[in-house]
């Protein structure tokens, strides 16, 4: 007489898949954080729980730069100490926040979260083109830099936003390649961001 299966935890393994999303977290990995969390941080994950509850509830876009904002238009854009005649396009918040933490940079910026990726499905409208066009056209701007990533989608990214800026007769400049070719801004240190920033040229 064969033995009735062993009854599984559904909460661990939804804990487990939930855990999966984050980047470069596989199936083992997802296991000993759920593990760890329930053996050893269940104050700890509770307080995670919570944490995620709330900022998903309070945290949306700033209309203007298209950044993570518990506001309708965040702080950045609403300072009186940014260069209004300056927009960073930078692929995603993480990437604003390394430019900031250079210390070189005053300008506006405005954020695409994502890049151009058709082979992925995500095309102009999906990054917020037409917003960044008519924020670029607005009168204020007179300088656009393209801050995307070194990555042949970045790259990609970056020469389209140009073209469509030149059309319009916007100035169009790209961050200089300090940055090394198929590098992502969030993992370049400060320094060579400044620095990039400081020479970039036309496009």
């Amino acid at each position: 007489m064969s033995k009735p299966p062993l009854p599984t935890a559904k909460g661990l393994e939804r804990l487990v898949q939930a855990l999966r999303v984050l980047p470069g977290v596989g199936p083992r990995s997802a296991q000993r954080m759920a593990f760890h969390l329930l053996q050893h941080e269940r104050a700890g994950a509770d307080e995670l729980a919570r944490a995620l509850t709330d900022a998903l509830a309070s945290v949306q876009r700033c209309v203007q730069c298209n950044n993570f904002s518990e506001q309708e238009v965040c702080s950045l854009c609403t300072s009186s100490r940014r260069d209004r005649a300056l927009l960073c396009v930078v692929e995603t918040p993480a990437d604003l926040a390394m430019v900031e933490q250079t210390l070189s940079y005053s300008g506006m910026y405005f954020v695409l979260m994502g890049r151009l990726s058709p082979l992925d499905g995500v095309g102009p409208r999906d990054i917020g083109l037409d917003r960044l066009l008519a924020r670029a056209a607005n009168g204020e701007v007179q300088e656009v830099i393209l801050a995307t990533n070194f990555t042949n989608e970045g790259e990609a990214t970056a020469h389209y936003i140009a073209e469509m800026l030149r059309a319009r007769n916007v100035k169009a400049t790209r961050i200089a390649r300090g940055v090394p070719l198929g590098g992502e801004l969030e993992y370049v240190d400060a320094g060579t961001i400044s620095q990039a920033l400081l020479d970039r040229r036309g496009i």
